[in-house]
């Protein structure tokens, strides 16, 4: 044996070669649990080769790997993903079966708010089923909902009359203030008039005989 040349022979050298033997099954068992392990925690298969490739390396490739892995596994975070789904889904379904006013439990069959009687759907005109705001169509009866204006456009409009009536407001006080300068006119025209025709009668005043010439 090759040990018998360094005089390791007998029980020594076999403690030595059982040593190596589980030295390198480690080894192999260490690659192994690799490329296992990062194919759990991994979805690329690119990082997987390098994973893997990095553990041939004796014993401090995998070390490597055992700090640079992800923390959890895919299965977990699949399961982890679904869960806030489902949280996400029962939140939903709560805030719907709620009162938005009041947030008081309701059923969708409900009109008004039992607690704060508040409008919560309007029924329908034909088959006088409640509807939900957001339909477009009637889901019973096929019959067309009516929707309402949306408030972005009532704005618009309530802008639009505001501004129509401004320039109405305007143009009244414009047309007033025209009225008002023409009767202004008017009268310091007639009161011109007025103060020539009154000299002219003080002119004749003197042509008249007096009562002491007499």
């Amino acid at each position: 044996m090759p040990l018998g040349l360094f005089g390791l022979d007998g029980g020594v050298g076999l403690f030595v070669n059982l040593l190596i033997l589980f030295l390198v099954v480690v080894y192999l068992a260490l690659i192994w649990w690799t490329y296992l392990d990062a194919r759990r925690r991994i979805e690329d298969p690119v990082l997987i080769a390098c994973a893997t490739a990095a553990s041939v390396f004796p014993f401090l490739g995998t070390v490597v790997y055992t700090i640079l892995r992800p923390p959890e596994y895919l299965e977990d975070r699949e399961e982890r993903e679904l869960e806030l789904r489902a949280a996400e889904l029962e939140l939903r379904q709560r805030i719907e079966n709620s009162c938005p006013h009041c947030e008081y439990p309701i059923e969708r069959s409900y009109l008004r708010c039992p607690n704060c009687e508040r409008r919560l759907r309007n029924p329908c005109r034909k088959c006088h089923k409640p509807l939900d705001p957001r339909w477009g169509i009637c889901p019973y009866c096929e019959t067309a909902v009516r929707k309402q204006q949306r408030p972005e456009r009532e704005g618009r409009e309530g802008r639009r009359t505001d501004r129509a009536r401004a320039q109405r407001a305007a143009g009244q006080r414009a047309s007033g203030a025209s009225r008002s300068s023409s009767g202004s006119t008017r009268s310091s025209s007639d009161g011109e008039t007025r103060r020539q025709d009154r000299p002219a009668v003080g002119a004749r005043n003197p042509q008249r005989p007096s009562s002491s010439s007499r």
